[in-house]
């Protein structure tokens, strides 16, 4: 294999401080719906991607199937819901809180590949996945005593785990026959209809927020969509699989810092510790689930 043109870790660095900025990036456009931040988010994205889609990989849509259609729209409804869940979520509970839970990720991911594929579990994914939900239950009770608006923002992180992984699973068929770009932006367009409905059915306006605001809409477009979730999957060409889920282990404590110093928000010793036990047991996790094949990295 030829050497990569840059430092395949340095690039994961820059990936993970990408992703890190999600969260504080949507509580800084708190003012606007979590549909409309999504919606935006995911426009700016495909507009961005047009060009290139246009140039160099239109041919491939003449090999997307009906079936593949029908399966990228399902998985491009689920992107939109996690997106609207995740955000939302941030109205209700702190950054620490709701990154570490959307984090979880990874173990619904594993349930699906149980019940759909039948995939076994190891002793070591079992006992991880119960240390990771003991974590994920601590932050829970301390949230539930600071606020019970807290806790519903927890749950609304947990459903947004939820979302992404249904959009990895029905995805994962039709990765193997398109390109990341393609797929990407077919899923991504598609996601963007669907909040376009969303938000129109809720009668959410599209117009008049603050100039601020467009420009966080774009930032999000491009620091952890591009900057962030392409980088990942530029270096799995280089690096092994798990070696990047370790690395997205960081963007909780990334995004827990930018929320300390830009948005002045405290964490509680309960968020410190279930976030310390959800993060172990994610890493114990994917350490004995590592498995030799690649994946699209995203959530953020």
């Amino acid at each position: 294999m030829r050497m990569p043109p840059s430092n395949p870790y340095f690039t994961v660095v820059i990936g993970v401080f990408a992703i890190s900025t999600s969260a504080v990036l949507v509580k800084l456009a708190g003012g606007a719906p979590a549909s409309i931040v999504a919606n935006y988010r995911l426009l700016f994205a495909v507009i961005i991607m047009s060009p290139f889609i246009l140039l160099y990989y239109r041919h491939e849509f003449k090999q997307i199937k009906r079936k593949d259609w029908i399966l990228a729209s399902l998985a491009g409804v689920f992107l939109a819901f996690h997106f609207i869940f995740w955000f939302q979520s941030l109205n209700f509970t702190s950054v620490a809180s709701s990154v570490v839970l959307v984090t979880l990720q990874p173990i619904f991911a594993f349930l699906g590949t149980y019940l759909f594929y039948h995939e076994r579990f190891s002793t070591g994914a079992v006992i991880s996945m119960i240390i990771a939900i003991f974590g994920s239950v601590i932050i829970s009770w301390g949230d539930f005593r600071i606020s019970g608006m807290a806790l519903y923002g927890d749950f609304l992180a947990i459903l947004g785990a939820i979302m992404v992984t249904a959009y990895f699973l029905i995805g994962q068929t039709i990765r193997r026959r398109l390109s990341l770009m393609t797929y990407t932006f077919v899923v991504y367009g598609i996601s963007s209809i669907t909040l376009v409905i969303y938000n129109v059915s809720f009668g959410h306006s599209f117009i008049g927020y603050p100039s601020t605001y467009w420009w966080i809409f774009l930032a999000l477009a491009i620091v952890p969509t591009f900057l962030g979730h392409t980088l990942f999957n530029w270096a799995l060409k280089w690096l092994s699989t798990s070696t990047i889920s370790m690395a997205v282990l960081f963007e909780p404590i990334g995004a827990t810092l930018l929320a300390y110093i830009i948005l002045n928000e405290i964490v509680t010793w309960s968020q410190w510790l279930g976030g310390a036990i959800v993060l172990f047991g994610l890493f114990l996790f994917i350490v004995s689930t590592n498995k030799k094949r690649k994946v699209t990295i995203s959530h953020s």
